[in-house]
């Protein structure tokens, strides 16, 4: 590891709107700084005032215990996460509010009231121990976008099983090694899912996987498609079927506030994945409280995070911490371009979306597909913007800000992981200026740092490594059944301190931009750079909606820039757009960072969520095999597309 050069210069700051500043949560940068220093400062009393927010059926012995690298938070106190959900807002006049709004592919749709949505968690809760699961138990959901998504998170939350969901659009492989690892005992599944017009065979890819999946007793399977699905006796039971049998009284459990929520397994480059982590009582009040203050929300919002619930922010920002706030939170189960692609801001319309959530990977997106889409509708109701997932380039922040919020709404520019649990690096949007591509300071309670190679703080505007400096509330607490990989992975590269794998810097306003992940780094004639700044630059020219860059051996150099580019849509390939590209980075950023390759693709090879798999595109530049895992990988016929071009 040697140190991180950063290139990207951006100058242009945005004012919260009077007007928002003065209904935010937080309406001031000096209300902003005076809270975090005391949360810095003090954090155990911070946090613990934080926490009388949440309902406890025990209150806490001690804050925190910290004991490197290893946390509990909120020691003796018993709490119930589906009780902070539901239970508590039945009980008020949100009884009757819509919880949960959802739109299927085809456009059906269905609203549940807290109070409906209480009944379906209770019945499904129900369900779950006449099965004989008992807490402690692992539920694995392998489910679409669909309520009973939600219902089932909840439930096992209510009795004390761990979930883990696992994206709907993994293969049998992917799920059958989860579920190994989880050890689980049922999986909740559905005949099918609705993905552009299709049907994702999910009941089919659950049957496959537990071919090898012994510690799976029963599946539960939803009626989503109406397919014809085969039916194991004895081990399969429809969802419909026994949720009439079941009351719809089930009181929740106390847990206590280390108890384990949910397992998430993110993949490696090799090897098997990683079974994340995340307990109950601290989970819980970082992702509420974050959602209260960087969203803004309020009562009256309706509230879009365009996640799908296999992903930590499905879990974080579409289920939790929304119903948690007592929002309503929007559920839609389809792609953003199916039937066409407007689709996303017809849904704005229609349903009077206030503030919308969505990933970096799908602004490039709908920049290439074109504004005319989002034009054609009425987007007046959004109030703010948010992003997540990836650093994004400065020019899609623009586009987002100008077509989608038409310039008046706040952006909240988020960094936060997995293995965070909630949003750790963010603007809060009555508060903070935002500068396109910086994530700009960090939540309460939460101390980032940029160091050197050695874990020495590095000078502003200079780049290094992203790390966490103390523990925080929703932090993950191990890797399943491997607490060694746990302390390997994340605290033995800067002992006692937490390492993010980011490459970063902040600049002489305390602001914090992502230069992505370390293994992206590229070693360029002695300088490292980043490959998110190189890809800001050439995603700035006019006529490319997409670009990754990677690095591949060069004797001279050591490794040559390969960038891969996406062009905006009706855009005609010729060899002068190539030196064009190449003369307009080193005119963006400096000669240093000059592509060596210029190689254009209609698509990039990415992961279900969106993310580039620049490891791919490292193999294919260097004329290696592919290794590792691809399991994550939505498009197979990306990547052989991209071979047949460098064949």
């Amino acid at each position: 590891m040697a140190d991180i050069e950063s290139v990207l210069k951006e100058s242009r700051i945005f004012e919260p709107p009077s007007t928002f500043r003065q209904a935010a949560h937080v309406k001031s940068l000096e209300e902003y700084r005076a809270l975090y220093r005391r949360s810095v400062d003090e954090p155990e009393a911070f946090w613990g005032e934080q926490a009388e927010s949440l309902r406890w059926s025990k209150r806490w012995e001690r804050v925190l215990e910290w004991d490197p690298p290893f946390a509990s938070w909120f020691v003796g106190g018993c709490l119930n996460l589906s009780e902070n959900c539901l239970d508590r807002h039945v009980a008020t006049w949100r009884k009757n509010k819509a919880a949960l709004v959802w739109e299927g592919e085809p456009g059906d749709t269905r609203v549940l009231t807290y109070h409906d949505l209480l009944r379906e968690v209770c019945r499904f809760a129900n369900v779950l121990k006449a099965l004989g699961v008992v807490k402690g138990d692992r539920v694995g959901i392998y489910m679409p976008m669909i309520p009973e998504a939600a219902v089932a998170m909840l439930a096992c939350a209510r009795i004390g099983a761990t979930h883990s969901v696992v994206f709907g659009g993994f293969s049998a492989e992917a799920l059958r090694d989860r579920m190994n690892d989880a050890q689980a005992r049922v999986i909740v599944t559905a005949d099918g899912a609705y993905r552009r017009g299709a049907v994702v065979p999910l009941k089919a890819n659950v049957d496959a996987a537990l071919a090898g999946a012994p510690s799976v007793e029963n599946v539960v399977v939803v009626r989503r498609t109406g397919e014809e699905v085969p039916f194991h006796a004895g081990r399969d039971h429809w969802w419909h079927e026994l949720m009439e049998a079941a009351s719809a009284q089930c009181p929740a459990e106390p847990l206590d506030a280390e108890h384990p929520l949910f397992i998430l397994y993110t993949s490696g480059t090799t090897g098997r994945p990683k079974g994340v982590v995340h307990t109950t009582g601290g989970y819980l009040l970082q992702a509420s409280l974050t959602m209260k203050l960087v969203f803004d929300v309020k009562d009256e919002d309706t509230y879009w995070c365009t996640a799908d619930i296999g992903w930590v922010t499905g879990h974080s920002y579409v289920v939790y911490a929304p119903l948690a706030n007592g929002a309503t939170t929007f559920m839609y189960e389809g792609a953003p371009n199916h039937p066409e692609p407007d689709r996303f801001w017809r849904i704005v319309e229609r349903h009077g979306i206030t503030v919308l959530y969505t990933a970096p990977t799908a602004i490039r997106a709908f920049v290439r597909w074109g504004e005319q889409w989002p034009r054609k509708h009425d987007l007046t109701s959004l109030r703010l913007l948010g992003t997540v997932g990836e650093p994004i380039n400065p020019e899609a922040w623009m586009w987002y800000h100008s077509v989608i919020g038409g310039g008046r709404c706040p952006i909240v520019d988020t960094w936060w992981q997995t293995e965070t649990g909630a949003i750790m690096i963010t603007p809060l949007p009555g508060a903070i200026a935002t500068k396109p591509g910086s994530g700009t300071l960090p939540f309460f309670g939460v101390e980032p740092e940029v160091v050197d190679k050695d874990g020495h703080a590095v000078p502003p505007g200079a780049g290094g490594y992203l790390v966490i400096k103390k523990p925080w509330p929703s932090m993950l607490r191990t890797v399943y059944g491997d607490p060694e990989r746990y302390v390997e992975t994340y605290w033995k590269r800067f002992p006692g301190i937490y390492f993010t794998g980011d490459g970063a810097r902040r600049d002489a306003d305390g602001y914090f931009w992502i230069m992505g992940r370390v293994d992206d780094v590229i070693n360029v004639a002695g300088h490292r750079l980043g490959t998110m700044e190189v890809e800001s630059a050439l995603v700035s020219h006019p006529r490319v909606a997409e670009a990754a860059v990677v690095g591949r051996p060069d004797e001279l150099k050591g490794q040559a820039l390969v960038a891969f580019v996406t062009l905006q849509a009706g855009i005609a390939l010729n060899e002068g757009l190539r030196a064009e590209l190449k003369e307009h980075v080193v005119k963006e950023i400096g000669a240093i960072a000059r592509p060596d390759e210029i190689r254009f693709s209609e698509a990039l090879p990415k992961t279900r969520s969106g993310k580039i798999m620049r490891r791919l595109l490292r193999d294919i530049a260097a004329g290696r095999d592919t290794i590792g895992d691809t399991t994550t990988l939505e498009d197979y016929s990306v990547l052989a597309r991209l071979r047949e071009e460098e064949e």
